[in-house]
Order: structure tokens, then C-alpha cells, then sequence
């Protein structure tokens, strides 16, 4: 794999320069070293054992990445995600700055006429990835977001910045019970995120997240007008931490989370 790894003291991160996901991040805590991102376990499998049409960004899925446009390309023909989660980026810098060290990555291909650069800073004892993504030129609009992923072996909690509402889309992800299984209701909203409808009737708390519910969801939350940063925090059991994701609602307005678990029974998930 051609990835290029950067260090500050206690954390070190990899990009994956194939399609611009991050390979591992890890960080040193109290004599133990936490890697809070999850990584596809079909990586680095013979390509031929995989679905043929499978696009490359779910061939080598990992860690974050950049989706530009979020899920399906309808205003450009790219892969699921565009192509800054499907191709090449080259390095453009990196090197140390003061307390830490600082890359500077440029996707090959342009997305709607622009060229995209990916930065990544690390801070000489900051437990944190500083991640900023930069669009030159082109025109038109097209919808962005970040796909961390994170697992866990016994569940955990999930905590929030104020959010307005939740909502689920028309129809789950996985509708044909010979293929998959959903615990959500489809559509759906609720203002409380600890009492969002099931399919089977009654609610769920959107906090918990329980090893023993099979499922494949997805769920959009919108953010609060609180003036704050927009952050999701997720502490989790067996692994003993807490995964903490921020950014600007300004610019990134909904979190959507995809939990999945257990809900496909088809290749490469199943």
C-alpha cells in the first residue's frame, strides 16, 4: 500500500494515497496506544475475492476520508463519494513545523473543476487529527462531508452538540429481509434523540449503541442554532476511550450516522 505516515509526539497518522483514506491513527495515552479509527477488515484482500464492481474507495474503505459529493455522484460522473474517495492524491509537503509536523496532499483528478488539497496537522502531545480540506477554482455546487468510522467490540455511548432533529431517509438501507435487516423506522423524525421510532413500534435511544441489535441504519441529525462548535463523542466500553469528533456547523450543518452491525448478509459485508 503507498501511504505516506506523519508523527508529533504521542500520535502518528497514515493516508492511504490510493484514495485519500486514512490508514491508521494512533495515539500514545497513559502507557497505551489507542487507534480510535476503524478499518474495513476486506482490506488487503485478493481483489479477485471481492465484488467486481465494488468502486476503489470501498476496495481499500478505511479510517476518513473526504466525500465530495456525500454518497451517490449526480452532478459529476465519478464512484460512490466522488473522487477524492476513489483516487490518487500526491503529496505536496510535508515536513515539521513548530510542535509538531504539518502534510499537505492533492488530489489528482478535480471535482467540479477544482483542485483539492487535504491538510493534516499534529500537535506535539495533542490526542487530535487537525484535518482541513481546501477547494481552488471550479464552479458550481456540490455537497461534502467527512466518513469517520470507528468500532467497537461491546457497544458504547454516544453524546451529542444540541442537534434540532433527527430524521430517517424514505426507505432503510437494506429493505429486503434476504439481504439485510433495519431497527429504525423509515421515514421518521424526532426533536428527542432518546426516543426515536422503531419499525417494530415503540422507541430507541439514538446513545446507545448495543452489540446485540443486528442492524444496518442511517440517520441524518440536524444541528442546533447554539453557537458553539458541532461536535459527536463516543465512549467506548470494552476499548476504554472516547472518540471525539469536531467541526465548524457553519460549514458541515447535519452529522449523519450509519450504524452498522451485523444488518448485510452479502459480500464484502456479510
Amino acid at each position: 500500500m503507498d501511504t505516506l505516515s506523519i508523527n508529533a509526539k504521542g500520535i502518528s497518522v497514515s493516508l492511504d494515497l490510493a484514495v485519500g483514506h486514512i490508514a491508521a491513527l494512533e495515539i500514545e495515552a497513559d502507557g497505551r496506544r489507542l487507534k480510535p479509527l476503524h478499518r474495513a477488515p476486506w482490506v488487503g484482500s485478493p481483489r479477485a475475492t471481492l465484488p467486481q464492481n465494488l468502486p476503489e474507495g470501498t476496495v481499500r474503505l478505511s479510517g476518513d476520508f473526504l466525500c465530495a459529493p456525500f454518497s451517490t455522484s449526480d452532478v459529476e460522473a465519478a464512484p460512490l463519494h466522488g473522487w477524492t474517495a476513489n483516487s490518487e492524491w500526491d503529496v505536496v509537503e510535508s515536513s515539521a513545523i513548530a510542535g509538531g509536523w504539518r502534510a499537505v496532499f492533492r488530489l489528482r483528478r478535480k471535482v467540479m473543476g477544482a483542485s483539492v488539497d487535504k491538510v493534516f496537522t499534529l500537535r506535539d502531545n495533542h490526542p487530535f487529527l487537525y484535518q482541513e480540506h481546501i477547494f481552488s477554482g471550479g464552479s458550481g455546487a456540490i455537497s461534502v462531508a467527512h466518513h469517520p468510522m470507528t468500532a467497537m467490540q461491546d457497544g458504547g455511548r454516544l453524546a451529542f452538540s444540541p442537534k434540532r432533529l433527527a430524521v430517517t431517509p424514505e426507505t432503510p438501507l437494506e429493505p429486503d429481509p434476504a439481504r439485510g435487516r433495519f431497527r429504525l423506522a423509515y421515514p421518521a423524525r424526532a426533536t428527542d434523540l432518546t426516543r426515536f421510532p422503531l419499525a417494530a413500534g415503540g422507541t430507541a435511544d439514538l446513545a446507545d449503541y448495543r452489540m446485540e441489535d443486528r442492524r444496518e441504519d442511517f440517520i441524518t441529525l440536524v444541528e442546533a442554532d447554539h453557537g458553539g462548535p458541532g461536535w459527536t463523542a463516543l465512549a467506548r466500553r470494552a476499548e476504554q476511550d472516547l472518540v471525539l469528533v469536531l467541526k465548524n456547523p457553519a460549514e458541515l450543518p447535519v452529522t449523519m450516522l450509519w450504524f452498522s452491525n451485523g444488518g448485510r448478509d452479502y459480500a464484502p459485508w456479510g
